[in-house]
């Protein structure tokens, strides 16, 4: 699968010509080999990431003559953890400091602005929670498979986090998707394919491993914890008839 190694706070996941689909920062598809996830010091404020990144990797003594997909953090890579089966693994970092609820009956309606954008958008700053993903298959995926599973992971995370912590996520979360060019094709990763079932897996029980190293004392800073950093998406759309 993937060689995991981790150095001076810096996740390299190691698999010779893979292909890269990420959520994060400068992302999108990319092939090389490896991806990081790199814990950000609190107050974090740098804005050359790409820059950045090269410091930790070089610090860390890892070399990258590409610009791999790079994952950043609050949360220590002491509590990242892996979960596998069958043709997929997948390694999460969990911290919930800035939880992001979506209320199912919003509990107040906002005056709009004359910048509607504004009110959307404005909110506390980010701090350093996140839950990143990396999920990666053995299996060659086709274009709209390896899409796909972004979103198989990005949900079977919300239902996790919802079931143990009462929340589906934070503002910052990102997730990469990595498959082997060379691989068995796969042309679908949904729910009820063996990638996508496998991810779902992988994924609950990554978060959950996570979870429990991050909050040892079941402590979470989710809604029961009145988290002070988290947003909630309370105001109503228009809803219409086409």
């Amino acid at each position: 699968m993937f060689e995991a190694t981790v150095r001076d706070g810096v996740l390299r996941l190691r698999r010779p010509g893979t292909r890269w689909l990420s959520t994060g920062w400068d992302g999108g598809r990319s092939r090389g080999d490896a991806a990081y996830n790199v814990t950000v010091p609190e107050a974090f404020e740098r804005t050359d990431l790409g820059a950045y990144r090269d410091e930790r990797l070089s610090r860390a003594g890892f070399k990258s003559t590409t610009d791999p997909p790079t994952l950043f953090t609050g949360v220590a890579m002491e509590h990242a953890r892996g979960a596998r089966r069958g043709p997929v693994v997948a390694y999460a970092t969990v911290g919930l400091s800035n939880p992001a609820m979506l209320p199912m009956e919003p509990v107040e309606e906002r005056a709009e602005t004359v910048d509607g954008d504004a009110a959307a958008t404005e909110g506390p700053p980010r701090r350093p929670g996140t839950v990143n993903l990396i999920v990666g298959t053995t299996r060659r995926l086709a274009d709209g498979a390896g899409a796909n599973l972004v979103a198989v992971a990005a949900e079977a995370k919300a239902a996790t986090l919802l079931a143990t912590a009462g929340v589906p996520g934070t503002t910052s979360d990102a997730v990469a998707v990595a498959d082997d060019p060379e691989g068995e094709p796969a042309a679908f990763s949904g729910s009820a394919t063996a990638v996508g079932a496998a991810a779902r897996v992988c994924v609950r029980d990554a978060v959950r491993a996570g979870l429990r190293s991050r909050y040892p004392d079941g402590n979470l800073p989710g809604p029961a914890g009145d988290a002070e950093h988290g947003v909630v998406a309370d105001e109503r759309a228009e809803v219409f008839e086409i």
